[in-house]
């Protein structure tokens, strides 16, 4: 599965994958208006051997699947990545 990510210019550390490239209308119009101006960043093949460094991949694929977009939030601080990875929309 291919999977693009876009950086929020408005919030630090914060990143949009979308399952189809600028396709921003499948992200709620509450969503867009909080994360400000997107800045595509990277495409990448989740393939579901893939290692991300601060998600869970299964979860990235299974969101793109049924929702068609995923959201990274910044990590927490303190936290260990693993379980900072889990909010995520």
């Amino acid at each position: 599965m291919q999977a693009y990510v876009y950086k929020s210019l408005r919030k630090a550390d914060t990143y949009v994958f979308l399952s189809a490239r600028d396709d921003f209308a499948r992200l709620p119009e509450a969503v867009r208006q909080q994360l400000g101006a997107l800045q595509f960043v990277l495409e990448v093949e989740l393939s579901p051997g893939r290692k991300l460094a601060r998600a869970d991949a299964a979860a990235v694929r299974e969101n793109l699947g049924s929702r068609g977009f995923h959201i990274q939030f910044p990590p927490v601080p303190g936290m260990p990545v693993a379980e900072a990875a889990q909010p995520d929309a």
